[in-house]
């Protein structure tokens, strides 16, 4: 695929010509500034069409266009109003930007620049707000998308192509600039990238404000990661931001907003422990795609090869007695079991086996159907579903799916797992935030199983019930909590809740959020304490977030079947033409009204190559390790509405048939990758191996290891070195599950969050056996294997 970013019909540079970033990170909050120059270097008035991507959850709060010295801002106005405003200034020869939100996935944008004259250029800015999540590090991360990916499209599902920007085809048309301003009430310990960075400078003496530059010439060829590191992460906090006084009395943004950061603690024993119990439900992506490298760095997989590593490791750490399956989906699905297993010796070594033949060799991308088959499956008494999601991420009815989820959020948790560049936030961190999870990315030359791990210990903690929040104020404020009432709540994960404060107050100075919940039959309490007091400088990032999420709560509301469905989405538009923040049902729209002359001559539509939908449907049935070269094609902005109406049905089931017949679309705008893949596994030697799979891949589902060769192996000693060391009052697979522990501890333990319950099982056999004097063992065991172990860091 030879896409990159937008192109002529001569396949010449595109209109976009450079992308300037400024990101400016206030604690747990980023506020994103990016303006686009485009230049039109035709002979012919042009329409240009651009399809980016944003974090699923951010707030787009401001557009503006500037062309040659005069600056056009944006309104909000109701999407279908700023719709028709777009066309007619359009038809009228009138410059016009429009900016909308994707139906189908809140992480995609459309931006329609009209009517740019010959040879002018136009700087078009974005600004958008966005919470950043924690990662198992207890970093923070920003995450700027390079690549947004055509999202596959089940057949018969009516839903419009999404279309793409692309930089894999290597360097883009269009240059990068990217700064940095981080400020926090805690010290910065550090900024980390998977992108080259200019040294960190701090402003402060107190570490608390630095910035950073990417490096110049940075080809945007992936995402651009930011991790940020604070000192006392998990400490709760609160950020009050004071209301706009001339707003409307008692609206949203007249009033003060509160965000409260929390972060439960539960008791010891509850983190210790590990549960015996639950039905872990498995859910592997097999399309096309899967088969695309993780990477093309030194030692890169595949993800269905990654996927099946991390499979390996998600078994042998379950714990004895609990329930399981695995489901493979692609344009169909499978599963290993006709319904979960009891987890034992017989049933996990069967599940291996299956593993090991694992391809992505399975179509297209449609989750749905096994979602509901797993939901009409019974679940056990005293065992709660844990359902875990893999997958590229990218499907075009990531609302169906996220409402079926949420309708079955009281009998199960989903943890969710997007894989590679370009998965859609959208349908990751949806389906674990209406499954009560917990969401990871998995990127670049990131391992699969630390994030994964991370996440089965989550499914191990005991659920969280009963949670309730309470506010204590001075007298004379009242608060009205705008977040959904929380679900979900696990050990060193952020709770983020938004209030409206209402009211004044008669005097106190301080407010109390006080966290009850139960675990394990546990009453817990968590509480804070905050400054009343708004804090400086927020501008008003945290009433648009706050509007943000009371708008997706609206809109769950109104798909879930709510009576006033007209009510419910009068108020949504109400509140984003307040706040001034994007949804659904309202779009930025600028018109240059003041042009002293209006534009004339053939409009010329420039968006990625278009074709006949025919075309499109041929260019998708290509072989993809072929030479194909695949142009996509994007109703243009004027013309959305009627290719929608007009596109006959038979021609969608074309398309669903035809990427049900061969690959998915994903693998097809991959197809450059996928070219390399294909010339690179004929050459490919093999692969060295995992020393730690190997072991782990011993181990037995009761915890323990056979003394045999394949095991001396790993340690690189002979069977009878092994045998030979043995204290002889100690059973054999007694010896070779001791070894096994000092190995990891002695040999491993910077990737101890990997096998972690690995150890724990062989621990806890280990303390079932009649072992003699075990401290002996372990020394008899560091000489052989050459460690430092103590028999307390082995938990025995």
């Amino acid at each position: 695929m030879e896409i990159c970013g937008l192109v002529t019909q001569n396949k010449e540079s595109v209109p976009l010509k450079s992308i300037s970033v400024q990101v400016r990170v206030q604690d747990h909050v980023a506020t994103v500034s990016s303006t686009l120059q485009y230049v039109n270097e035709e002979e012919r008035p042009l329409e240009a069409l651009f399809v980016f991507p944003l974090p699923a959850d951010a707030a787009v709060c401001h557009f503006s266009a500037k062309i040659g010295e005069q600056e056009i801002v944006a309104e909000v106005q109701d999407k279908e109003s700023a719709r028709d405003q777009y066309d007619d200034a359009v038809s009228s020869g009138q410059q016009a930007f429009l900016l909308e939100e994707s139906a189908e996935s809140p992480d995609v944008f459309r931006l329609s620049v009209g009517c740019l004259s010959a040879g002018q250029n136009a700087a078009v800015t974005i600004i958008y707000i966005t919470e950043l999540a924690v990662q198992a590090d207890h970093s923070l991360r920003f995450c700027l998308p390079a690549v947004l990916n055509p999202r596959y499209t089940p057949a018969g599902s009516g839903a419009g192509i999404v279309s793409e920007i692309s930089s894999g085809c290597g360097a883009v048309p269009y240059t990068l600039t990217l700064s940095v301003h981080v400020s926090s009430p805690k010290p910065i310990s550090k900024l980390e990238s998977n992108c080259s960075l200019d040294p960190l400078v701090f402003l402060q003496s107190d570490h608390t404000q630095a910035t950073v530059n990417l490096s110049p010439g940075h080809m945007f060829d992936k995402d651009f990661e930011l991790f940020v590191f604070y000192q006392d992460t998990h400490q709760p906090s609160a950020i009050v931001e004071a209301g706009v006084t001339t707003a409307p009395p008692g609206s949203l943004m007249r009033d003060p907003v509160v965000m409260i950061s929390l972060y439960p603690e539960f008791p010891e024993d509850v983190k210790k422990s590990l549960a015996t119990r639950g039905e872990f439900v498995f859910v592997i992506d097999r399309s096309g795609s899967m088969g695309s490298m993780m990477h093309y760095g030194k030692g890169a997989k595949m993800r269905i090869e990654s996927a099946k590593d991390t499979l390996l490791l998600l078994l042998k750490s379950l714990p004895m007695g609990c329930y399981f399956n695995i489901y493979g989906f692609g344009s169909h699905f499978e599963s290993f079991f006709p319904q979960s297993v009891v987890y034992n010796q017989e049933t996990m070594d069967q599940a291996l086996k299956r593993v090991k033949e694992m391809k992505s060799d399975m179509g297209g991308t449609e989750i749905l159907t096994p979602l509901k088959h797993i939901y009409s499956q019974r679940c056990h008494p005293d065992h709660p579903r844990q359902l875990f999601v893999f997958t590229d991420g990218e499907v075009g009815n990531t609302k169906e799916v996220l409402d079926l989820v949420k309708s079955h959020a009281h009998s199960h948790r989903c943890f969710s797992f997007g894989i590679g560049e370009g998965a859609s936030a959208a349908l990751i961190t949806g389906m674990a935030r209406e499954g009560s999870g917990h969401a990871q990315f998995i990127t670049d030359t990131d391992r699969m199983q630390p994030k994964v791990m991370q996440s089965l210990r989550f499914a191990l903690q005991p659920a969280v019930v009963n949670i309730s929040v309470d506010w204590t104020l001075p007298d004379g404020l009242t608060v009205e909590t705008l977040s959904p009432p929380i679900n979900v709540l696990f050990q060193g994960q952020r709770t983020l809740i938004y209030a409206q404060l209402k009211g004044e107050s008669s005097g106190g100075s301080e407010g109390t959020v006080t966290v009850k919940y139960s675990l394990k039959d546990q009453p817990v309490t968590n509480q804070l304490h905050f400054c009343l007091k708004p804090t400086e400088e927020t501008g008003l990032s945290i009433h648009r977030l706050a509007a943000r999420t009371l708008i997706r709560s609206l809109e769950q509301e109104k798909r879930s079947g709510a009576a006033d469905v007209e009510g419910i989405r009068s108020r949504m538009v109400e509140l984003s033409v307040q706040a001034g923040v994007s949804s659904v049902h309202t779009a930025f729209i600028a018109v240059n009204k003041d042009s002293r002359q209006t534009v004339k001559g053939p409009l010329q539509q420039r968006r990625v190559q278009t074709c006949d939908y025919s075309d499109f449907i041929h260019a998708l049935a290509a072989p993809i390790c072929g030479r194909s070269t695949i142009n996509y094609c994007i109703p243009p902005a004027s013309k959305f509405r009627e290719y929608k109406q007009a596109k006959p049905k038979s021609l969608l089931g074309k398309l669903g048939q035809a990427l049900s017949r061969n690959h998915d679309s994903k693998s097809f705008r991959h197809s450059r990758m996928m070219v390399e893949g294909c010339r690179a596994s004929s050459a490919r030697k093999e692969p060295q191996k995992d020393l730690l799979l190997e072991l782990v891949s011993l181990q037995k589902a009761s915890g323990c290891w056979d003394l045999d060769a394949t095991l001396a192996d790993v340690f690189g000693k002979t069977e009878d070195e092994l045998t030979n060391q043995k204290p002889a009052q100690v059973d054999g697979s007694v010896w070779a599950t001791l070894l096994a522990l000092i190995w990891l501890y002695g040999c491993k333990i910077e990737q101890q969050v990997e096998w972690q319950f690995v150890a724990m099982k062989a621990a806890s056999w280990i303390g079932s056996q009649k072992v003699g004097d075990l401290s002996q063992c372990v020394c008899a065991g560091n000489v052989l294997l050459g460690c430092q172990v103590t028999k307390e860091t082995l938990g025995i």
